[in-house]
């Protein structure tokens, strides 16, 4: 029974570790987190019991594949996989954190554009020369 204790304490942190290395990458969009990101993600996918250590099981790769891409192209449909990730956080710190990161709580702003009114009005006002 201990051993399955510290097993499954093991695997939570492992699982938090990923979760941080994707904040990580969400804030730096360096190469080298991206690649922290599938390091852990790989360890995690070998380690599932169940696989007894198929190197085709690659949920966690996979998943981690997606969220790059989506972080790397926001606004795009890759944005669903943002969200649907974010509401899979257990820990609310960092489900807002990660929220921040990648701009989920903001609304996309649209620049309003006005049509520029050129009018003929720039000495509108203003005496003649010949008044002078």
């Amino acid at each position: 029974m201990n051993s399955n204790v510290q097993g499954m304490e093991w695997h939570a942190k492992t699982l938090r570790a990923w979760q941080l290395a994707i904040l990580r990458f969400a804030v730096t969009l360096d190469n080298a987190d991206r690649l922290a990101v599938f390091r852990i993600a790989g360890e995690i996918d070998r380690l599932d019991p169940r696989q007894h250590g198929n190197p085709d099981f690659s949920f966690f790769r996979t998943t981690s594949a997606e969220l790059c891409a989506a972080i790397l192209r926001p606004g795009e449909p890759g944005s669903a996989v943002l969200r649907q990730y974010l509401a899979r956080i257990d820990d609310d710190r960092l489900k807002r954190v990660f929220a921040a990161a990648i701009e989920a709580d903001r609304p996309a702003v649209v620049p309003i554009r006005r049509p520029v009114k050129r009018v003929n009005d720039l000495w509108k006002g203003l005496s003649s020369r010949r008044n002078h």
